[in-house]
C-alpha cells in the first residue's frame, strides 16, 4: 500500500539497505533498465544517460533491455504514456497512481510497483505523460542517486555509492506550472564563442548536445540558440535534428522572425531588410524558415525589428507591422497546412516594440505576448488582472547578461536571486505563465541563477519570501553534499547580494565613499566572504576543488580582488592629494590587484586541463562608454617622490556611536539621530499595520545592504488613500528640529502598467499630511532610468518638518503594490554622500 503521495521530489533513494527498500544496485547485481523500442528517441537517450549516471555513481552498468518476457528480478521501467506498451498495460490494470498528473503537460510519475508482472519482483516505474515528462522523471532519479545537472558543465563530482536502494513506498508525481522554460545563449565574443570554436569546432551538434542535456536535467524545454555570427539550422544540419530528438523546443531571438537567424539573412538575403520596399524577398526568406521547421517543436517569433537587433525605421506605421504579422501567419498556414493557431508563436514586446503595443498594435489572440524586462532585471510591462484572457497567454524575456547601455555586463554573475524571485513572482501573480526565457550570456558562470530560474519556472509555488534564502543551501547541497552546504549556501547568498549592488563593469574608484568609511566597509565584507570561501576550499575533498572554484571561489575571489583594486586606486588618489607617505604603497597594491585579476582569469581558463579555456576572456576593467574595451587597462595611479611625503593618512575607522536618551522600556525597533542623520533599514519597522487582505512581508537580501519589505499580494493596490492604508511605522529620536530631508530607497521597479503617475506611496512624519510620491513615473526618461539601473536603486526625496527634538514617527503608507522599500534616511544636514547611504542607526531590534 502506498503510504503517501507527493508532488515534490521526496527522497526515495538510499545508499544502504533498509527495510521497505529494494535494491537497484547491490553486490554484483544491477537492475535492468527497460524501454519500449517503439517509444520516443528521447526515452532511449534518457535511459542511456541514466545508465551512464548509475555507472558513474556505483561503478556498475545496468543493462538496457527492450523485452519483459524473460526473468528480471528488479527493474527500472521508463516510458511515455503515449508509446510504451508496458506503461499502457500498467495503466489499464490500474497499477499506477496518476491522479495528480492526469492531463498535465510534461507531467511525470515515479512509483515503486511490487510484482507488476510474474517475472518482476519490484519495478521502479518512470512514466511521462509525454516524452519530456518521462525524461524529467528519469533525471529526477539521476539527481537522487547523486548526479548534479551540472556534472559536466561545472565539473561537479557524482556522489559515489556502492549500492542503491529504492523505497517500496515511492510515489512522486510532478508537472510544470510554466509551459515553456528556457535559456538564450547570447554568445557575444569572446568567451563562449572562443570556447566553442576551440572545443567543438563551433556551435554545432557536438556543442548543442551538451546544452540540450543540461536543459533537460534542469527541467527546461526551450532554447534560443547562439546567434551572433551563427545560424543554428544553417551551420550544422544535425543541430535541429538533435534538438527534436532531445525534445527541445526551438525558437529564435526577439529580432529574428520566422525561425530564420540574422546570419541567414546576411548569407542569403537580397536587398534591404525593409518590408515596404522588399516584401516579396522577405516572404520567400521567411517561408524557408517555416519549411525548415518541418515537424520539429518550435515557437515561431513573429513581427519585425530592424536588422541586427535595431529598431525599425523612424515612424514605422503600426498598420505596416500588423500587415507583416498577417503575412507571416499566412505563410505558416500555407506551409503547415493547418490554421496558424496550431503553430506556437510569440511576439516579443522588446524595447521599442512595446511602444507599438502601447499605441494600439495587436496580434491574434493565440500568439503569446512575450513581455520583457529592461535588460537589467526589471520587468517593463505586465497584463492587468482585468485584461481579457488570451489563448496564447503571456511570457517573459528576462536578462542575466546584457550588451547595451548604460553598460555591458557579461563577465560574471551579478544576479541577486531574491530580486529574480520577486520580479518573476510578480509576473506569475499577473498570470504570465506561458513562456519564461532568460538571456544567460555565455552560460558559464551563470550556473546558480540558471538553476533557480528554471526551478522556479517549474514550480513557482515552492519558493516564497519566507524560504527563498534556503535555495542557496539546497543548491550547495546538490553540488557539494550536506557537510558544507549551509556554509557554502551562506557564501553564495552574500555573494548574490553584494555582487548585485553595482555591475563590476560600472565599478570604479569613485563608487563608494572614502570619507565615511563606506569603501572600507564594503571591501571588508568581500574580504570576510573570501575568508569563508577559502576556509571551505581548504577543507573540501580534492575531487570537489574544480567545481568549487568555478561555482564559488572564483566569483568571490574575482569580485573581492576587483573591489580591492578600486579601493587602493581611491586611497592612492586621496593620499596623493594629501601628500601622504602611503601614496606609493596604495599605487603598488593596486597594480598587484590588477595583475591578480588576469591571473585569476588564467587560472579559470586552465582549470581541468584547460577544459574551460576562453570562458574567462571577457574584459571588464577599463570601460569608457557602454561597449566593452578591446583590452583591459590599469586604472590611473600616482606616485610621489620619496622625499615629498609630509604626513601619513589615517586608517579609515567607523565613527563612534552617540545615542540619544531613549527610555529603557521602549519596545520594538527604535532609531536615533547620529551626526545629523537617522538611517533605517526598512525591514526593521517599529510597527506594521496590515489590513484584512493586505499584509507587509519582508523579502530577505533584496536590498543593496539589507532586506526589503513590500505588501502581499503583490497585485493588490489601495485605491482610496486615507488613514486606513496599510502602513509601516518607524520610531526615532532626534536632537534636531526644523526642516529636514527624507530619502526613501527602493528596488528599481518600473511602471509596468503605464499608470499616469506611476506606482505611488506616501510618507509622513507624526500626524502631518502624508506626501504622495510617485516611484517611477519617469520610467521613459532614459537618463533617469540609466541612473536607476546603474545604481540598482531608486531614491525618492521629500522635505518634512518637526517642531521639537525627541521622539517622532516616520509613517510609510502603501498605495500601489509591488514597491520594494529598502531603506529610509532622515537627513538633518549631517549626511555625507555615499553609494549605499549611511549605516543603520538602530537602538534595539526586539520583537514585539
Amino acid at each position: 500500500m502506498i503510504a503517501h503521495e507527493t508532488t515534490a521530489a521526496q527522497s526515495f533513494i538510499s545508499g544502504q539497505k533498509k527495510s521497505n527498500y529494494f535494491p537497484l544496485i547491490a553486490d554484483s547485481a544491477a537492475a535492468s533498465i527497460y524501454t519500449d523500442v517503439n517509444d520516443y528517441i528521447l526515452i532511449q537517450k534518457s535511459a542511456e544517460l541514466l545508465q551512464n549516471d548509475i555507472k558513474a555513481v556505483t561503478g556498475k552498468t545496468p543493462p538496457i533491455i527492450h523485452s519483459l518476457s524473460s526473468p528480471q528480478g528488479n527493474i527500472i521501467i521508463i516510458g511515455s504514456k503515449e508509446k510504451s506498451a508496458a506503461i499502457q498495460n500498467f495503466l489499464k490494470r490500474h497499477l499506477l497512481k496518476t491522479r495528480n498528473i492526469d492531463g498535465k503537460w510534461e507531467g511525470y510519475l515515479l512509483q515503486s510497483v511490487a510484482y507488476p508482472l510474474k517475472n518482476i519482483d519490484h519495478a521502479l516505474v518512470i512514466m511521462g505523460n509525454d516524452k519530456r515528462g518521462a525524461a524529467y522523471g528519469t533525471f529526477e532519479l539521476s539527481k537522487q542517486i547523486g548526479v548534479s545537472p551540472w556534472y559536466w558543465w561545472a565539473d561537479v563530482p557524482v556522489k559515489k555509492k556502492d549500492e542503491l536502494y529504492v523505497s517500496t513506498k515511492t510515489l512522486v508525481t510532478d508537472f510544470p506550472k510554466v509551459k515553456y522554460r528556457g535559456i538564450f545563449l547570447n554568445d557575444e565574443a569572446p568567451a563562449l564563442s572562443g570556447w566553442a570554436k576551440e572545443k567543438s569546432g563551433g556551435f554545432n551538434h557536438l556543442f548543442y548536445e551538451k546544452v540540450f542535456e543540461l536543459i533537460l536535467r534542469l527541467k527546461g524545454n526551450y532554447l534560443w540558440p547562439a546567434m551572433w555570427g551563427n545560424a543554428f539550422n544553417d551551420d550544422d544540419t544535425l543541430n535541429p535534428i538533435l534538438a527534436n530528438e532531445y525534445g527541445i523546443v526551438m525558437g529564435t531571438s526577439h529580432h529574428e522572425p520566422m525561425l530564420r537567424a540574422q546570419q541567414e539573412w546576411k548569407r542569403y538575403g537580397k536587398g534591404p531588410w525593409n518590408y515596404e520596399t522588399n516584401d516579396s524577398v522577405l516572404r520567400a526568406f521567411w517561408r524557408k524558415g517555416i519549411e525548415n521547421m518541418d515537424h520539429h517543436e518550435s515557437i515561431v517569433t513573429i513581427g519585425m525589428r530592424g536588422d541586427g537587433d535595431e529598431p525599425m525605421t523612424q515612424g514605422t506605421a503600426i498598420a505596416l507591422l500588423e500587415r507583416i504579422v498577417k503575412d507571416q501567419r499566412k505563410i505558416i498556414e500555407e506551409v503547415t497546412h493547418q490554421p496558424a493557431s496550431e503553430t506556437p508563436q510569440d511576439w516579443a514586446l522588446y524595447k521599442e516594440v512595446q511602444e507599438y503595443y502601447d499605441k494600439g498594435m495587436r496580434v491574434p489572440d493565440d500568439v503569446t505576448l512575450l513581455l520583457c524586462d529592461d535588460n537589467w532585471g526589471n520587468i517593463r510591462k505586465l497584463p492587468k488582472l482585468t485584461d481579457k484572457p488570451r489563448s496564447g497567454g503571456y511570457g517573459i524575456y528576462y536578462h542575466f547578461d546584457y550588451v547595451g547601455d548604460p553598460r555591458n555586463y557579461k563577465w560574471i554573475n551579478t544576479n541577486n536571486i531574491s530580486r529574480v524571485w520577486e520580479q518573476m513572482h510578480l509576473a506569475c501573480s499577473y498570470g504570465v505563465k506561458n513562456i519564461w526565457i532568460v538571456n544567460v550570456g555565455d552560460l558559464k558562470p551563470m550556473e546558480l541563477p540558471i538553476s533557480f530560474f528554471l526551478d522556479y519556472a517549474w514550480n513557482p509555488d515552492k519558493w516564497n519570501e519566507k524560504n527563498i534564502t534556503g535555495y542557496f543551501t539546497k543548491w550547495a547541497d546538490e553540488q557539494f553534499g550536506e557537510t558544507y552546504s549551509r556554509e557554502i549556501g551562506n557564501i553564495l547568498e552574500k555573494y548574490a547580494q553584494y555582487a548585485s549592488r553595482r555591475k563590476p563593469e560600472l565599478l570604479d574608484a569613485n563608487t563608494y565613499s572614502i570619507t565615511t568609511g563606506e569603501w572600507y566597509r564594503v571591501l571588508k565584507q568581500w574580504q570576510d566572504v573570501l575568508k569563508q570561501a577559502a576556509k571551505i576550499n581548504d577543507s573540501l575533498p580534492e575531487e570537489y576543488k574544480d567545481a568549487f572554484f568555478e561555482l564559488v571561489l572564483y566569483p568571490v575571489k574575482a569580485m573581492e580582488n576587483l573591489h580591492a583594486l578600486y579601493y587602493d586606486v581611491a586611497m592612492n588618489k586621496d593620499a596623493y592629494k594629501n601628500k601622504s607617505s602611503q601614496t606609493n604603497q596604495y599605487a603598488d597594491n593596486a597594480k598587484v590587484h590588477y595583475e591578480e585579476d588576469s591571473l585569476l582569469s588564467l587560472q579559470y581558463n586552465q582549470l581541468n586541463n584547460g577544459k574551460w579555456n576562453h570562458m574567462m576572456d571577457q574584459t571588464h576593467i577599463g570601460y569608457t562608454y557602454w561597449q566593452q574595451p578591446e583590452k583591459q587597462t590599469m586604472p590611473e595611479v600616482k606616485y610621489l617622490p620619496a622625499d615629498s611625503a609630509v604626513k601619513r593618512s589615517q586608517e579609515v575607522t567607523f565613527p563612534e556611536t552617540a545615542q540619544n536618551s531613549i527610555p529603557a522600556n521602549t519596545t520594538g525597533n527604535v532609531f536615533y539621530e547620529e551626526q545629523g542623520y537617522v538611517s533605517i533599514e526598512a525591514a526593521h519597522y517599529t510597527k506594521a499595520i496590515n489590513t484584512k487582505n493586505i499584509q507587509w512581508k519582508v523579502i530577505p537580501d533584496i536590498g543593496r545592504d539589507g532586506d526589503g519589505i513590500t505588501t502581499f499580494p503583490v497585485t493588490a493596490s489601495y485605491k482610496n488613500f486615507d488613514s486606513k492604508n496599510p502602513q509601516l511605522q518607524y520610531d526615532f529620536y532626534t536632537y534636531d528640529s526644523g526642516k529636514f530631508k527624507v530619502d526613501a530607497y527602493f528596488s528599481p521597479t518600473l511602471n509596468f502598467h503605464n499608470l499616469p503617475d506611476g506606482l505611488q506611496f506616501a510618507i509622513s512624519i507624526d500626524n502631518e499630511t502624508p506626501q504622495i510620491i510617485s516611484l517611477n513615473k519617469e520610467t521613459n526618461d532614459n537618463k533617469i532610468w540609466e541612473k536607476w539601473v546603474s545604481d540598482n536603486i531608486i531614491i525618492k526625496s521629500g522635505t518634512h518638518k518637526i517642531l521639537k527634538p525627541g521622539k517622532h514617527t516616520v509613517k510609510y503608507r502603501m498605495i500601489n503594490g509591488a514597491i520594494i522599500l529598502q531603506k529610509i534616511v532622515l537627513d538633518f544636514g549631517g549626511e555625507q554622500p555615499g553609494y549605499l547611504g549611511p549605516p543603520e542607526t538602530i537602538y534595539k531590534h526586539q520583537k514585539e
